[in-house]
């Protein structure tokens, strides 16, 4: 692993760190809910992609949850700001992320398997 690398795994480590604070910090209750599991810097650190855990989440409601966090990046962003005293923030763009629900189907998959194997 190189210095760049290292330096990128660092920014995006302190950033989910910075931005669980900031959802905590949000008024709106639906946002104050949401857990950022990893976030992902483009190679110019101009943007990011942040992962939110989505394994409770419906369907359904993930759109509006979307547009929510698109109006608060405004402030997500000035928190990250004030928090890190960065010169500037990557803009932020939110997707779900649904690992924790394929790892638990696949956990469930194979305790079957097993079970299935002692009968």
């Amino acid at each position: 692993m190189n210095n760049q690398q290292i330096k990128r795994q660092r920014l995006e480590s302190l950033l989910q760190e910075v931005l669980n604070e900031a959802f905590a910090q949000l008024s709106d209750p639906c946002l104050n809910a949401l857990n950022v599991t990893s976030v992902e810097c483009s190679r110019g650190k101009q943007s990011a992609e942040v992962f939110i855990e989505g394994t409770d989440i419906a369907q359904n409601e993930r759109p509006a949850l979307l547009h929510k966090l698109s109006k608060a990046q405004g402030v997500l962003r000035e928190y990250v700001l004030s928090a890190t005293e960065w010169f500037r923030c990557p803009n932020l763009h939110f997707k779900f992320d649904d690992s924790l629900h394929q790892a638990n189907t696949l956990d469930s998959i194979f305790d079957k398997l097993a079970q299935e194997k002692k009968h």
